[in-house]
């Protein structure tokens, strides 16, 4: 049992160590999260200095976590299309836009999650 408890504790620990590691590089190459970030940072701010129900702040904040997940998901995938080729391909053009499109419609419902805050 204790080697099933260490073993998984070290599965955990390599897990963080690499979503660090893909943070980091993430951060330090890709300007978008770096722009992102400081929005979710405003955005969080503002959800915990308004007199906002723990659900809406819930939603907030969440949905700018999202936001997140959807620019290292795009990142990801313009970081494999230019891996597989460098040449001009309408496929390759296709995949990061629609990968940037998820991070557009992410964004799109943390805006209107705040809408919908602001004016109910």
């Amino acid at each position: 049992m204790r080697e099933l408890v260490r073993g998984e504790l070290t599965r955990l620990g390599n897990t963080c160590r690499w979503s660090l590691d893909g943070w980091r590089a993430a951060w330090a190459t890709e300007k978008s999260l770096r722009q992102w970030t400081a929005v979710n940072l405003a955005s969080a701010a503002l959800a915990l200095s308004l007199d906002l129900t723990a659900g809406e702040r819930a939603l907030i904040l969440a949905l700018g976590l999202l936001v997140l997940v959807a620019e290292l998901v795009n990142s990801a995938l313009e970081d494999a299309v230019d891996y597989i080729s460098t040449a001009r391909d309408p496929r390759a053009k296709r995949i990061k836009d629609i990968g940037s499109a998820a991070v557009a419609v992410t964004a799109l419902a943390g805006g209107v999650a705040w809408a919908a805050i602001l004016i109910g």
